[in-house]
């Protein structure tokens, strides 16, 4: 199967505003749009929520050198294709299927906001809860004892 939204056109700057328009209408207060050192593309959204009394801030980000690796090794996609700008585009095209998906069960009430987006939200120390554990999974799980 291929991967999806592979064949996208549509500019990651673009993906990025759609997500923000839909993160404002799931309840964000702002959204920032971060870029890669180079300023060449969009590396990921930081926006606010209120959560009870509390603006929540929460970092949603675009790794899309996996998805050039995905694209490289699938035969059926076009060498053109098989590029950084295109693995970007896609990457950012599976998180926005990714977001609205979310808040469309936020919506429902199946869930929360916290339960969906808490990977993503920033601690004091800048980095998400992801990070974090990720780089210390005792921070969760502690000593074992």
């Amino acid at each position: 199967m291929a991967l999806l939204n592979y064949t996208t056109k549509i500019e990651a700057d673009k993906t990025a505003g759609e997500i923000a328009e839909m993160l404002r209408k799931g309840g964000a207060r702002a959204v920032l749009t971060e870029y890669d050192e180079n300023n060449e593309y969009v590396s990921s959204l930081s926006f606010k929520m209120k959560i009870g009394d509390q603006d929540v801030a929460f970092k949603l980000p675009c790794d899309w050198q996996p998805v050039l690796k995905i694209l490289e090794e699938d035969r059926k996609v076009p060498a053109s294709m098989c590029t950084r700008v295109q693995a970007v585009r896609v990457a950012w095209r599976i998180v926005h299927t990714w977001v609205k998906a979310q808040l469309a069960i936020i919506e429902t009430k199946m869930v929360n906001t916290q339960q969906v987006f808490l990977p993503y939200m920033i601690m004091q120390d800048g980095r998400t809860l992801a990070e974090k554990v990720q780089q210390s999974p005792e921070f969760l799980l502690g000593s074992g004892e």
